[in-house]
């Protein structure tokens, strides 16, 4: 599917940050990978075009992942962390989603 058949106004809140820390920094010099927190509601499709559109990249596969929240004290009271979905996209060989190019 391309991001033709899908609502463009969907797309964009698709996606909502990149997921930047140590294993995911791994796992994109590794296997060109990259991690991206979605909403919850997001399909393997929706993923895919979103990336495609925004980035102007080859997708060859996306990958899944829903984490659930931990559980926090803050004092007295347990509070909870929200749960988050997150996208491990694949690019194709040759391809590169590079976030630090805007940062002077």
């Amino acid at each position: 599917m391309s991001a033709t058949q899908f609502n463009q106004e969907r797309l964009l809140q698709i996606l909502l940050a990149p997921q930047v820390s140590e294993k995911a920094t791994m796992i994109a010099e590794r296997s060109n990978q990259v991690v991206f927190i979605v909403t919850p509601d997001a399909t393997k499709p929706e993923i895919k075009a979103a990336v495609e559109m925004l980035f102007k990249v080859r997708v060859s596969s996306v990958q899944v992942m829903n984490a659930k929240g931990k559980a926090k004290r803050f004092g007295r009271s347990i509070g909870r962390r929200s749960d988050v979905r997150k996208a491990f996209v694949c690019l194709e060989s040759g391809q590169e989603i590079n976030f630090a190019e805007g940062v002077a």
